[in-house]
């Protein structure tokens, strides 16, 4: 894919703007890397009670660099500053990579999916870590929410877990093939908030698979109070290192959208009821509303958006900081213009225009 504008030219990026976290620096190095620009990011989560990178941050942006061939400096974890200036993509095809910790995967995910596919080319890749931890999408969100989105835009990729996992071993094993995007993403509009009836995916493991089982129950609960009924729910056990539960609401639909998904986490103390009701009032913050996609995927959808000639739009219930501040960091990168319009108390319009 052309660079946004001349690649010579670095990109500067305060990482303490907007909500000041991680999708900053990931958003910015995957567009470095499908744009051919420089970037430097600065202050990486510099408000943070741990600031700088973390185990999944450097573990995202060291394959990223590994695989284009990068002169990166600041990989380490801690740092608060990170120079990238990508080359070109070299491979390998297949790639093995391991937090070292319950570090996203998910998250690490995120920042790789988008880099390869939208530069043309291809990957499997291994990643161990946590499957399913806190400030992040559940795997399960990513393979059946975010992987379906993508896909409207030209972006294809597969999910397999292998293993789940949870904090505070992480051990999870999850295999991803991602496909090349030989053209720019086309220009998506995401408006359709019209009904799709949900499905339900609960897991738990080393713990009695009636945690399950009890959040399936509490989520089914919670949709039919607000009319809503799902046929299609499963509960599962799955082997992991440590134990943990995790459980999605979702549905998706590829006639402009809705892409709507609500998971939530198991944690100690933390009831099994309150963990299915969680994740389908998340669902429901989105269903109820008539939005198109929910407000976790919106900010997922602005980097390959804003590579789109056109203009492209999508409908989501809460605008959130992550939404602000990933327009903000993908407008530096590719030159795209964004308006959030407010169209009712519970709705409103992301607008994203390149060219």
């Amino acid at each position: 894919m052309e660079p946004a504008a001349d690649a010579s030219d670095v990109v500067v990026i305060d990482g303490s703007q907007g909500e000041g976290g991680g999708q900053i620096l990931r958003t910015a190095v995957s567009l470095s890397a499908i744009t051919g620009r420089p970037v430097e990011i600065t202050n990486i989560r510099f408000r943070r009670p741990n600031p700088g990178l973390r185990p999944s941050h450097l573990a995202a942006v060291q394959v990223v660099a590994d695989l284009f061939g990068a002169r990166a400096e600041g990989l380490h974890v801690g740092s608060v500053h990170v120079r990238f200036e990508p080359g070109e993509f070299s491979g390998p095809l297949a790639r093995k990579v391991d937090i070292g910790t319950a570090g996203s995967i998910p998250l690490t995910l995120m920042t790789v999916v988008p880099a390869v596919a939208l530069s043309g080319n291809s990957l499997e890749i291994e990643i161990t870590g946590g499957t399913d931890v806190k400030a992040s999408p559940t795997i399960d969100y990513l393979r059946y929410v975010v992987a379906d989105a993508y896909r409207s835009v030209g972006i294809k990729f597969a999910v397999e877990v292998l293993k789940r996992g949870y904090y505070p071993k992480g051990g999870g094993v999850v295999k991803a093939v991602i496909e090349p995007c030989r053209s720019p993403p086309p220009t998506a509009e995401f408006l359709n908030g019209r009904a799709v009836p949900p499905r339900i995916i609960s897991v738990c493991s080393q713990l009695p698979k009636h945690v399950a089982e009890r959040q399936t129950t509490a989520a089914l609960v919670a949709l039919e109070k607000k009319g809503i009924r799902c046929k299609s729910y499963t509960a599962s056990y799955e082997t992991a290192a440590s134990p943990g539960t995790s459980i999605l609401v979702y549905c998706t639909s590829d006639l402009g959208g809705p892409f709507i998904g609500g998971d939530s986490i198991g944690e100690i103390g933390k009831r099994a009821e309150q963990v299915g009701r969680e994740a389908a009032e998340r669902y429901l913050e989105s269903a109820l509303a008539g939005a198109a996609v929910d407000p976790f995927l919106s900010d997922m959808l602005v980097l390959p958006l804003s590579l789109a000639k056109g203009t492209s739009r999508y409908r989501v219930a809460r605008v959130t900081e992550h939404l602000k501040t990933n327009l903000q960091v993908a407008g530096m990168m590719t030159g795209c213009r964004h308006e959030i319009v407010k169209e009712s108390e519970s709705l409103h319009q992301v607008i994203i225009t390149r060219g």
